[in-house]
């Protein structure tokens, strides 16, 4: 899941929550500039939990935070910068 740094932000989320909600690593809650990268979320459901979770804080799907899911081989890098 890719979430814009302020809308992430303006919605008060706690990366300490994600972390214990998600079972997250360190590498898989990233910031890098103005995009927080969240994942890869292996539990089916979760996906969809992380937004409905987005949502009911306000943010917008596709506005604030977009889903990228996909399995790529580990010599494919996708490249995402927030403009």
């Amino acid at each position: 899941m890719l979430i814009r740094r302020a809308a992430f932000e303006r919605a008060g989320i706690a990366r300490s929550d994600l972390d214990a909600r998600y079972n997250l690593t360190p590498d898989e809650f990233r910031v890098e500039g103005n995009l927080i990268a969240v994942g890869p979320l292996y539990d089916p459901d979760a996906i969809t939990d992380l937004t409905d979770q987005l949502e009911s804080l306000g943010l917008v799907y596709f506005d604030d935070f977009v889903e990228m899911s996909g399995n790529w081989p580990g010599w494919c890098q996708v490249y995402v910068r927030g403009g």
